[in-house]
């Protein structure tokens, strides 16, 4: 007697389902061994910094651990973008992938080599010197700022993706294979890498002037694994992924590493002679050596201003989307 329909369905059903667990399994035991092998470096390397050294203000692992919140958090929303810009693309329109692809792919090349750009670009000014490592963080601070700013607004992720789509829809309207949608749907796919690569080479440089390039490339490392980690369970598996919960999730561990930013930053500007040092409290050196915690007033306002920016952005911004919208709702029901 053959295999009803229904019973054939729901056997594909279960394997396919059997199928993404095993999937899943084995990616996360390579992220584990992968993440274990990076972990291993860092001890071939002479491990992670003693807290109570003086030599250096942040600890190795502070290093690395701050590293790989920014990549993961842009790469995130990278693949967040990606997959609403692809998302359509199915059936005669999935080879329509490629060309984003492509131009994700020279993205990510760029991002690269805009990483030796930079370096070169900062060594070309002055080394490593203290002057050269209090410069290199006040852009990079500032742009944090400003991504944390616009996190609590539409316009940051809902609006560069419906940006991303409207560019999209319109190129679909040309025919199909030719060489304008082809370029276009390529530099789509480049925008939405690029930016984000230049935006962690940007926040990078100074973590790297101050503690070398193999120990922010290590923090870079484990950012990449679990951003592709990410992309394979979107892109491979065609699962959608709480991709808002995660950004909500890295977004509160930036806030913490903007914290360090500010704190290191600061440290580095009062070193390099740039402002005085009004100390209040004798503060343990590993409070400066894992979280940037140094008892001078200078230190304690920056990282108070900052924080206060980033809480006084959330405020604002429920403010005006949820609660001023909620209010005047039940005024105008009241009022009915």
């Amino acid at each position: 007697m053959s295999a009803t329909p229904l019973a054939t369905d729901g056997t594909a059903r279960a394997e396919s389902r059997t199928d993404s667990r095993w999937f899943y399994a084995w990616l996360v035991v390579v992220l584990g061994l992968l993440a274990f092998a990076v972990v291993a470096g860092w001890n071939a390397a002479g491990g992670t910094v003693d807290p109570t050294d003086a030599g250096r203000t942040l600890s190795r692992t502070t290093v690395v651990v701050n590293s790989a919140v920014l990549v993961l958090r842009e790469g995130l929303e990278c693949v967040l973008v990606l997959a609403a810009i692809t998302a359509g693309l199915r059936g005669p329109a999935a080879g329509q992938r490629r060309p984003i692809a492509i131009g994700g792919g020279v993205a990510l090349l760029l991002s690269v080599v805009t990483w030796f750009a930079a370096v070169w670009v900062i060594g070309a000014f002055g080394g490593t010197g203290l002057n050269v490592q209090a410069a290199t963080g006040i852009p990079a601070i500032l742009v944090l700022l400003v991504i944390m700013n616009w996190f609590f607004h539409d316009t940051y992720w809902t609006g560069w993706i419906k940006r991303h789509n409207r560019k999209k829809k319109g190129l679909l309207h040309a025919d199909a294979g030719s060489p304008r949608l082809l370029l276009g749907l390529g530099l789509l796919g480049f925008s939405a890498v690029y930016r984000e690569g230049f935006e962690i080479v940007l926040f990078l440089q100074s973590l790297r002037v101050g503690y070398g390039s193999s120990v922010v490339l290590e923090g870079v490392t484990l950012g990449l694994l679990f951003t592709t980690a990410a992309g394979i369970v979107t892109f491979v598996l065609h699962r959608k992924l709480p991709y808002k919960k995660l950004l909500i999730i890295t977004f509160a561990l930036l806030v913490l590493v903007l914290f360090v930013m500010v704190g290191e930053q600061v440290n580095e500007m009062q070193l390099a002679g740039w402002i005085g040092t009004s100390t209040f409290w004798d503060s343990p050196g590993w409070l400066g050596t894992w979280f940037s915690v140094f008892g001078n007033w200078e230190t304690v306002i920056g990282q108070t201003v900052a924080v206060g920016a980033v809480v006084g952005s959330y405020v604002v911004a429920r403010e005006v989307q949820v609660k001023g919208p909620q209010r005047r709702a039940r005024r105008a029901a009241a009022g009915a």
